[in-house]
């Protein structure tokens, strides 16, 4: 197996993990992450390979970072990857890409990404779990970064923090490529 299917089979493998972990029914979870128990059935049965916006769902509702759902094997005491196991899960409307890095174990687990935002390219817009926290630090170009209705550009070398909870959105309105990384803290989830 390689690519897209190893990911569907991984996401099938650990939703199912984490279901039975907690003792969770489909309509529970579906009723946490507002995402239907059709998806989340399609999902389990490695049937769907879901978007961004629905690992992020699912996540926030077990409290746990979106590499955790493509996990395929126990780990080490030092984990360590390299680009090969790199995941891009979103791919922009223009060519941009968002590479999941890594991911730090629950509780309050944090997720590593890296983003190219080629011109007119956004991504977000969804809200994640109430007490998530981001931080993007831009490395090239301009991110013009919105959060709730509070709008301001964000330019080369500048960092920006603030509450993941809210609805916000990442968009290059400028003309060269944009690179940011960022840093998703993810609460521990309520039982």
């Amino acid at each position: 197996m390689g690519g897209q299917t190893d990911v569907t089979a991984a996401v099938a493998m650990a939703l199912q993990a984490l279901r039975t972990e907690r003792g969770w029914s489909l309509d529970h979870l579906a009723g946490r992450a507002g995402v239907s128990k059709g998806v989340l059935v399609a999902i389990e049965q490695g049937k769907s390979n879901p978007n961004l916006a629905t690992l992020a769902r699912i996540s926030d509702a077990f409290g746990v970072p979106v590499t955790r759902l493509l996990e395929t094997s126990g780990k080490p005491a030092v984990a360590i990857t390299g680009p090969h196991e790199h995941r891009t899960l979103w791919r922009g409307e223009h060519g941009g890409t968002g590479v999941i890095i890594g991911a730090t174990d629950a509780p309050w687990a944090a997720e590593l990404w890296s983003f190219r935002l080629e011109p007119g390219d956004t991504v977000g817009g969804d809200a994640h779990a109430a007490a998530t926290r981001e931080m993007i630090w831009v490395q090239s170009g301009t991110v013009t970064l919105t959060v709730a209705s509070n709008t301001q550009a964000i330019g080369p070398q500048m960092c920006a923090r603030f509450p993941g909870g809210v609805a916000h959105r990442y968009v290059n309105q400028g003309t060269d490529p944009a690179e940011m990384i960022m840093v998703v803290v993810v609460p521990p989830a309520a039982s």
